[in-house]
């Protein structure tokens, strides 16, 4: 109810689950975590998208834990600025530079890839339950 009439909504990682479980979402694209990002396709009207930060409307989403903080730039250089967000960037020390450039499916080794999917599958059954749950909440 609040999240229809609020002039940001924002999530990170997995959070676009819980927003498009609310139907905040329908109509718009967003960004989740790699390997749940197919879930938000279980939503109707909900299209993924594999930005690292999205903007939809009064949405903005971002992808894995770490999109969280370039989505709190990109929100609070719209709310008070670029120079305010380069001051809090600067402030925080964020100059990212990973020590590996394999932080997306399509950079990382083939190997590290299926070894972090499997391990991720062991959580796939909940996690797409719930969602079905919520989607089918949602259509009825």
């Amino acid at each position: 109810r609040l999240g229809g009439l609020a002039t940001h909504v924002t999530s990170v990682c997995t959070g676009s689950l819980a927003l498009a479980a609310a139907g905040l979402l329908n109509g718009r694209r967003a960004a989740c975590h790699w390997a749940w990002r197919d879930l938000l396709a279980s939503f109707p009207g909900v299209t993924p998208d594999d930005g690292r930060v999205v903007r939809d409307g009064p949405v903005i989403t971002g992808g894995g834990v770490t999109a969280g903080i370039d989505l709190a730039l990109a929100l609070l250089a719209e709310l008070n600025g670029v120079a305010a967000a380069q001051a809090v960037q600067l402030g925080i020390e964020y100059a990212p530079a990973p020590p590996f450039d394999c932080g997306r499916p399509e950079l990382a080794d083939a190997a590290v890839v299926a070894a972090v999917r499997q391990r991720l599958e062991t959580l796939r059954p909940d996690r797409h339950a719930a969602v079905q749950r919520a989607a089918a909440r949602l259509a009825a």
